[in-house]
């Protein structure tokens, strides 16, 4: 059923007694449902809404991740155009660092952007395009930045482009200090406003009080990047995509930060509770002009947060658990399989399924490390099968052993949902419903409860 090189990477809770190893490169053979390298920096990246992001590469590339976040934006929409600079055979010869300084100049003029990111793709890797000089060039010659993202995809996985990805955003901030900043203010980080998930999110915050200075990378402005450095708290959404980023901060500027999901009651809960503490409690932070106030300046107004986060999560759970009633009435004694990008993504989903009565039978992802897996292990039930980046045999086989109802993936594990005869709810990054949020928690069981109870099943063996 699995390739005997992945006996680590799967588990059955309750039967083994050993911890699942996660982080590991792909078996040969495998069939990955990982992205490559490439993938993981334009997914990163991509959102910022009024920079030009052009790939270097062959036209497959650029058209492979047209689009391929549903980042949506109140304002430009620069990033929702596919840029290439189309190499070819003759290219490949000759090189295509011309092809490159030409199509720069072109784009910049045209679209006027903030900033440009240049994705190098396998094909520059081989035949050794010098990306860096062309960008310095370009830079000097228009006056914004040109960041090139070496993200040639045969580098490792997915993961490994999200660091890149951010150690290329990483050279934007601290570039710039004209915005005003409140004494409350946070980055988040992770968050890329999928059907408007992230206005959801800023709401609550404004709310209580706090100020989103810049989101890294939904709905994304390179300027409110270049000042990010100036928040008092980096909150990490995604902590596969932004860790990395929120750890050069910290290195580089003494931004301290929090893990945190907005994907179930509980969780989004935690979220904001968490926030308010942290401006409650005094703790050093850096200070000087337009940062971050001092421990005596944030514990005098860090009290009326805590108080205005709990009203709020108060009024919208007030809303929110009879509007749930009749849908965990509906799918009481339902089984679901996860598989997805994060595993804080699934450790969120396995507690939001089980406040509306499915159990998880299966929970995997593609970029979970094995301390994750050891967190996700606690919250799942005995007898859910565990798995590090599996394959569509491997998640078909496991979905047949469970008799799962249900599959929550992205849009490569939807034909095996629909192939089987079961549910699907789409949970990736191309998605057009908002599941963030208290409102994105109604969303979300009302839409596992049209898949799962839609009459179609009936028909199918």
């Amino acid at each position: 059923m699995f390739l005997e090189e992945r006996q680590t990477q799967i588990l059955t809770k309750g039967k083994e007694q050993r911890h699942l190893e996660g982080g590991k490169a792909s078996a040969a053979g495998s069939v990955s449902q990982r992205a490559c390298v490439f993938c993981g920096s334009r997914v990163v990246l991509y959102p910022i809404a009024d920079a030009l992001h052009l790939v270097h590469g062959p036209i497959g590339c650029a058209a492979y991740t047209w689009d391929i976040r549903g980042a949506m934006s109140s304002g430009p929409e620069l990033h929702r155009n596919s840029f290439s600079t189309d190499l070819r055979e003759r290219h490949v010869v000759f090189g295509g660092e011309k092809q490159l300084y030409n199509a720069l100049i072109e784009l910049i003029d045209k679209y006027e952007p903030k900033a440009a990111f240049v994705y190098s793709t396998c094909i520059v890797g081989v035949i050794g395009d010098d990306v860096q000089s062309v960008c310095r060039q370009i830079e000097k010659l228009k006056g914004i930045p040109v960041i090139p993202v070496e993200a040639e995809g045969f580098q490792g996985t997915k993961k490994d482009g999200y660091k890149i990805a951010c150690e290329a955003m990483a050279t934007l901030i601290g570039t710039d200090e004209t915005k005003e900043v409140s004494p409350f203010s946070i980055n988040i980080l992770g968050d890329f406003n999928l059907a408007g998930e992230l206005w959801i999110l800023k709401e609550y915050y404004e709310r209580m009080g706090i100020q989103v200075l810049a989101s890294i990378t939904g709905d994304g402005r390179v300027k409110d990047i270049q000042n990010a450095h100036r928040a008092a708290l980096n909150v990490v959404q995604c902590s596969g995509s932004m860790l990395h980023l929120a750890k050069i901060m910290k290195e580089q500027y003494g931004t301290p930060f929090m893990k945190v999901s907005y994907f179930g009651i509980e969780d989004m809960s935690d979220a904001l509770y968490e926030v308010a503490k942290f401006f409650t409690s005094p703790q050093p932070l850096p200070t000087g002009e337009g940062l971050s106030p001092s421990p005596v300046e944030r514990g005098l107004g860090g009290e009326v947060l805590m108080e205005r986060a709990q009203e709020l999560v108060k009024d919208e759970l007030t809303r929110l658990l009879p509007a749930l009633e009749p849908y965990k009435r509906a799918l009481q004694g339902k089984k679901a399989a996860i598989y997805v990008g994060g595993a804080f993504k699934a450790i969120s989903l396995v507690k939001a399924l089980r406040l509306i009565g499915v159990k998880t039978v299966i929970a995997g992802t593609q970029t979970g490390n094995s301390e994750d897996y050891k967190l996700l292990e606690t919250i799942c039930d005995d007898g859910c099968i565990l798995v590090d980046d599996s394959n569509p045999v491997e998640l078909s086989e496991f979905v047949k052993q469970t008799g799962a109802d249900l599959f929550i993936g992205g849009v490569k594990e939807r034909p095996i949902a629909y192939k089987l005869g079961i549910g699907f709810c789409d949970h990736n990054h191309e998605r057009k419903l908002a599941l963030a949020g208290y409102e994105g928690m109604l969303n979300f069981a009302r839409e596992v409860y049209e898949t799962v109870c839609s009459p179609v099943w009936r028909f199918v063996k």
